[in-house]
């Protein structure tokens, strides 16, 4: 029996996250209320209480916000919200990522993941890189590896960036080789290696996916199918 003929994978539909509802939730707000730059949104425990959401998710979605240039979140003050001219080239990188390629923001990310795990590697204080990333036995994940990079970092601008890039170039899926990795970045960032910190994270986010399948002499895309 003839196999079918070969088709382009369809891609996996893109679930929008609640985080990312929220925040064009708060910036239609903003629109319709009228609301100018230097104004003051309400405290993030009354939005959560109005809204019937976490902290949790409404920092996350502040955050975005704040990264698309919609509002300025200052300590001690609260979120205000910013002109379209002071938050312009926010807005204009977000437009820039949204045209962009899976592979582009993937490539963008992992230059960003690089400079995170340089700077963590840079971190003086060996101490802390060795409690933060030193082995204890159980399997590396993406998620906690670079929640303890990023805190050697120290670097809000690289973290900020890495979470614009998060939205468009996820981490990878779990898989032996991706856990290798990982283990190979922490015991780089542990010996303050940083050159060998930032080379693994070249390829990082593919490190999940499965290798394509070698091409073969075979013209039949039949062969060795039941007849």
């Amino acid at each position: 029996m003839a196999s079918a003929p070969d088709r382009p994978a369809l891609p996996p539909v893109r679930r929008e996250r609640l985080h990312d509802r929220l925040a064009t939730h708060i910036a239609d707000f903003i629109d319709a209320q009228g609301l100018s730059a230097g104004d003051r949104l309400p405290s993030e425990r009354q939005l959560a209480a109005e809204l019937g959401v976490s902290r949790a998710t409404l920092s996350r979605a502040l955050a975005s916000l704040e990264t698309q240039g919609r509002i300025e979140v200052r300590h001690g003050v609260g979120a205000l919200v910013r002109s379209p001219e002071e938050g312009g080239a926010a807005t204009a990188l977000a437009s820039t990522l949204a045209r962009s390629t899976q592979e582009e923001s993937a490539a963008a990310r992992e230059a960003i993941l690089a400079g995170l795990a340089r700077a963590a590697a840079s971190n003086p204080r060996d101490a802390l890189r060795i409690a933060m990333l030193a082995p204890d036995g159980t399997a590396r994940d993406f998620g906690e590896t670079w929640r303890c990079i990023r805190h050697l970092a120290g670097s809000e601008l690289l973290g900020g960036l890495d979470d614009l890039l998060a939205e468009s170039a996820p981490a990878p899926t779990d898989s032996p080789a991706l856990r290798s990795t990982l283990g190979e970045l922490a015991e780089a960032v542990v010996r303050g290696d940083a050159s060998a910190a930032a080379t693994l994270c070249d390829g990082l986010l593919s490190a999940g996916r499965a290798p394509a399948a070698p091409p073969t002499a075979s013209t039949s895309p039949a062969a060795g199918a039941d007849a």
